[in-house]
């Protein structure tokens, strides 16, 4: 099957109105819905609308909350811990970043914690809507519940590939970061299963604790696991930066891997930044400025014709599916069928193929 493209406008009407047609009000639901279609177009479709069948099942069955707040735990001028109580992760995500960016402007800097998040989808979707502000964004999450990745040298799972993203304005296009503590994520692992493929590198262990490139690894008991980033070879650096995660999360929101897991508990951690308020933000950009032109003007080496900022690739992607379509991988809509057909919202029609 090819992929298909769709006009970006009509796959947000689609996702906005089977969300609220499974139970969530407008706000969250067009929250979860622009983030799910951002995550596409920003080129991360593990993370984008192939969520939201998953996401609907959520909702039928009770595992994602459909009402209410999160519960306030502690509220500092600069700190704030919130229990998200299992509702929608892109909507929790985005009431966290509202709430920090007056306060790190009044303030220079604002965090907020969450326990108890829902799946919050792909990171690199929440960081321009900060950098457009003249902020910066640190974001990063975890899941309790899930143990995929082995820590440097062993062979079984502990925690899982914790995302680090970031943005910060630049005067021209931002940089925006969204890499994972592990070699590969659980969502590319499962589509290599099912597409009986092998990754193109040593990126897991066999539950021996050998390295291998088969995603087959991580099923049947005992598991094998991912390899932290870097992999066999010098995966300390991404096993150090995965447990700074699970400090960040976990540990400030206080609740993780050391409490009974009771369904789906997502940890967040969420901090902007406003230059303004440290060096002041015209010499924050002159420096990011400069920096970002010397990687620009490096002369590339074989292989590579020039050197690209990170997000420079997916911006542009963004870009062109904005214009000529959003391309979704070819079993996005048959998993979003059946839920159309039940909750009675009618399917886009594809604009056109895409090219392969």
């Amino acid at each position: 099957m090819e992929q298909q493209r769709y006009a970006a406008d009509d796959l947000l009407r689609l996702a906005r109105v089977l969300l609220e047609r499974g139970g969530l009000d407008t706000d969250k639901a067009s929250a979860v819905a622009r983030i799910l279609v951002e995550g596409d177009l920003l080129g991360h479709d593990t993370h984008g609308l192939q969520l939201l069948a998953p996401y609907l099942q959520e909702l039928h069955t009770g595992g994602m909350e459909k009402t209410g707040g999160p519960r306030v735990l502690h509220d500092k001028p600069a700190a704030l811990t919130w229990d998200g109580r299992r509702l929608p992760g892109p909507w929790l995500v985005v009431q966290a970043i509202e709430a920090a960016i007056p306060r790190a402007r009044e303030l220079g800097t604002c965090s907020v914690a969450i326990r108890r998040s829902h799946h919050i989808a792909c990171l690199a979707a929440y960081l321009k809507r900060v950098t457009d502000e003249g902020l910066v964004i640190l974001l990063t999450t975890s899941d309790p519940n899930n143990t995929a990745v082995a820590p440097h040298g062993g062979r079984r799972g502990t925690h899982t590939p914790n995302p680090i993203a970031a943005g910060w304005p630049t005067g021209g296009d931002p940089v925006l970061i969204d890499v994972s503590c592990s070699i590969t994520t659980n969502g590319m692992t499962m589509r290599m299963l099912e597409e009986n493929r092998r990754f193109p590198g040593q990126w897991l262990v066999d539950a021996e604790g050998n390295p291998t490139d088969d995603p087959a690894a991580v099923q049947g008991e005992p598991k094998g696991a991912l390899l932290p980033l870097g992999g066999a070879e010098v995966g300390h650096k991404g096993y150090a930066l995965g447990l700074l995660v699970e400090a960040l999360t976990g540990g400030l929101a206080g609740h993780g891997r050391a409490d009974p897991q009771t369904g789906w508990a997502a940890n967040v951690f969420v901090e902007i930044f406003d230059p303004a308020a440290f060096g002041g933000y015209r010499d924050f950009v002159r420096q990011t400025a400069f920096l970002a032109a010397a990687c620009r003007d490096t002369p590339p080496r074989p292989g590579f014709d020039r050197v690209r900022l990170p997000g420079e690739r997916a911006l542009a992607r963004r870009a062109e599916q904005l214009a000529d379509g959003v391309a979704l991988r070819p079993g996005v809509m048959p998993a979003l069928a059946p839920w159309a057909e039940k909750l009675g919202v009618p399917l886009p029609a594809a604009t056109q193929a895409a090219m392969s």
